[in-house]
This record gives C-alpha cells, sequence and structure tokens, in this order.
C-alpha cells in the first residue's frame, strides 16, 4: 500500500509562490507538473527541512581577481554548509547573478558554477529571480533555461503564459508528497518570481509582483481545492525576492529580543516592493492581498534584497509573519555582517503545525531561533 502512495503534502510555488500540500492521489494526474522527476517527500518522522540561500551575486567584477575570488568564496560556503544541514529541498532565494557586472558571452554559464555543489550533493532545488537578474547582461528566462539544462534536480520552470508580465516568467509550484497514504491535504507553500531591475536596453523594470500573478495566485488555489479540499488543510509558504511594501511599516516597531536576527539595513526606497515614488507606492498590493485571503494557513512569507536584515514580524492587518532571509553569498554588498542561510524545518505535514527556522552562519554558529506560530510577533 505505501509503495504505491503517490500524494502530496507539500508543493512550493517558486519565485513567488510555493504550496505545501498534504497527500492525494489527483497529485499524480493534471495537478502534478514533474511526472518525470524524483516525487519529493517528507520524511517517515513526519519532518520537511528547507534551506534557503539568498543574494549569492555571482558574476561581479570578471575582468579581475576580486569578483572570481567571491564566486569562489560562495561556492565553498555551499560545500560547507549544505552537507552539514542536509536539507530536503532548497530554495535559492534572488539575485543569483550581478547582471549588470558580468560578460554578456558568458553570463548564463554562471548558472553552472551556481547549481554546482547542489548537484554533486544531489540536492532538490528551486530558484527565484531578484532586480540583478534581469539586467544588461542576463535575463530571468536565460537564467532558468539554463538551470534547466544543466541542474537534473532542479524544479526551476516558467509560468504559465501571460502570468509574471514580460519580465517576470518564474512562476510557478512544486509538489511534495506525503510518507504515508492520507486523503486529505495538509501543506501549502508558495513563492513568486519578482522582476525589477533593468532591461537589455537599460530601461527600468518595475519591481513588484506583476498583478497577474495575483489573479493566478487565486486560480490555483481553486484547482488545488477542487482537487485536494478546502485551503484550511494545507499549510503555506511564501518566497519572493524584494520584500513586499508593507515591511517598512514592520521595521518601525521591532523588539529585538522577541524578534531577534540582523536588523542593519535601513528599509526606504529601492528596498521594498513599488518604493521608488508615491504615485507607485503599493502596486504589489493585489499580490499581497490575493496571497494573505487565499491561502490559509500560510506560515511565513520570506524575501531577500536586503543583505544586512535577518529579523521575522508578523503584519498584524493581514496576520501574517514576514521574514528575512540570510545573505549568503560573498557578491553584493557588505558590511562585515557574515554570511549564511536560513533554515526552515517542518516537525510534522499537519497544516497547522508552525515551522522552526533559524540563521546559521557558514562557521555553524546558529541564532535567531524561532517558531513561526500563532504567538509569534504578538
Amino acid at each position: 500500500m505505501k509503495s504505491s502512495c503517490l500524494m502530496n503534502r507539500l508543493v512550493l510555488f517558486i519565485s513567488a509562490f510555493v504550496v505545501l500540500c498534504n497527500g492525494t492521489p489527483v497529485c499524480r494526474g493534471v495537478l502534478d507538473p514533474y511526472p518525470n522527476k524524483p516525487k519529493l517527500t517528507f520524511r517517515d518522522d513526519g519532518t520537511f527541512k528547507i534551506t534557503l540561500l539568498s543574494d549569492l551575486h555571482f558574476g561581479e567584477n570578471p575582468w579581475d581577481d576580486w569578483g572570481p575570488e567571491q564566486d569562489a568564496n560562495s561556492t565553498k560556503l555551499m560545500r560547507t554548509v549544505l552537507p552539514d544541514e542536509n536539507p530536503d529541498f532548497a530554495v535559492i532565494n534572488g539575485d543569483l547573478i550581478t547582471g549588470e557586472n558580468t560578460f554578456r558571452g558568458n553570463s548564463t554559464s554562471l548558472i553552472d558554477e551556481i547549481v554546482g555543489p547542489l548537484n554533486e550533493l544531489k540536492i532538490t532545488f528551486a530558484s527565484s529571480h531578484g532586480n540583478h537578474d534581469n539586467q544588461v547582461n542576463i535575463t530571468h528566462l536565460e537564467e532558468i533555461l539554463r538551470e534547466q539544462a544543466v541542474a537534473p534536480l532542479s524544479y526551476t520552470r516558467t509560468a504559465p503564459p501571460g502570468v509574471g508580465g514580460e519580465h517576470g516568467p518564474g512562476n510557478y509550484w512544486v509538489p511534495v508528497k506525503s510518507p504515508l497514504c492520507v486523503r486529505s491535504p495538509q501543506g501549502q507553500d508558495h513563492a513568486k518570481d519578482l522582476p525589477g531591475g533593468v532591461d537589455q536596453n537599460g530601461d527600468a523594470i518595475p519591481d513588484w509582483v506583476d498583478e497577474s500573478v495575483a489573479k493566478w495566485i487565486k486560480i490555483e488555489t481553486q484547482r488545488m481545492n477542487a482537487a485536494w479540499g478546502p485551503s484550511e488543510k494545507r499549510g503555506a509558504l511564501a518566497f519572493v525576492h524584494i520584500p513586499p511594501h508593507v515591511v517598512q511599516d514592520l521595521r518601525g516597531g521591532l523588539d529585538s529580543a522577541k524578534e531577534p536576527g540582523l536588523n542593519a539595513d535601513e528599509l526606504g526606497a529601492g528596498s521594498s516592493q513599488a518604493s521608488g515614488s508615491d504615485s507607485v507606492f503599493g502596486n504589489d498590493q493585489p499580490f499581497w492581498d490575493a496571497l494573505t485571503e487565499n491561502v490559509p494557513n500560510l506560515h511565513a512569507v520570506f524575501s531577500g534584497h536586503d543583505h544586512g536584515n535577518e529579523w521575522c514580524s508578523r503584519d498584524n492587518s493581514k496576520d501574517v509573519i514576514f521574514c528575512f532571509s540570510k545573505h549568503t553569498g560573498y557578491g553584493g554588498y557588505d558590511h562585515g555582517w557574515g554570511h549564511g542561510v536560513r533554515n526552515i524545518v517542518f516537525s510534522s505535514p499537519s497544516p497547522t503545525t508552525a515551522p522552526e527556522t533559524w540563521i546559521r552562519m557558514e562557521a555553524g554558529d546558529v541564532h535567531a531561533r524561532i517558531t513561526l506560530d500563532e504567538n509569534y510577533g504578538r
């Protein structure tokens, strides 16, 4: 019986949306977008671990020694941290490449370096994409296609036609099955592709999640409900590279004792979505509304982008927790904040069991360990 079970507990919508869902035979059919890839599964003890890497920024200063040295340091970090953490799944949460800095002729080959440690360790993973991944020398789509070509265990894929706008093609979800044959869905994760940056003509690209993604979230949730039952029977996480604009209000009331983690980056223009001017501030609101209104048991939303922040805080208006990742790569700006990853661990596939999360530094030290439950941030 168990060997024939093809049911899901976790579905990941990456770049903008990731879903955790509990076992259902329907995932064998139309709602399983990966019929030829290994099925992701909660462990036999009911746990599932995600290691979140962010802001690798490969490809800086390729004309001298400094840039390639930073890439080598980032690769070394991955080869140190990933075997120690032994995650069930990894998420690279945006700004894989500093596309305005690298050379056009070999920019996609940097993906080979980035996914190398994941390939060697046979870790399943998926990527979101950020503002530095849309630049004169690289695009989100080029990165996705290269990753698909060189990483057999990558679950990164492109969005359906018309979803994500012209420059945000990477909105998708990844199913994870239960270790047991359980009939009702239990968990749900979401993540989204954020444009931003400039196009290959140097023209600015909006930094907010396209409104089409908001519509897509609603449609996909309805499909899951029809196949698996009510959304309340699933739990969820979300990943997006640039934080939504609401985090600017969250920072002002942070209590470092209750909401631990590095809090060094100021939040203002350019540090959150749709923040270029008052006239566009809030253009990410349809996405934020769609995510928080259509996905019950949304345990947290994770972003990168601001290298000096690690904290988590609750948006009381939507009753959802937002968390920064940890700056992983040696590329990109840094002021002695160190490099590491964020771990997210579920102790059970139950939709209401909150995951634990913490920051793990390259040398192995751990801090900001919290549980993303109903008491956090209150």
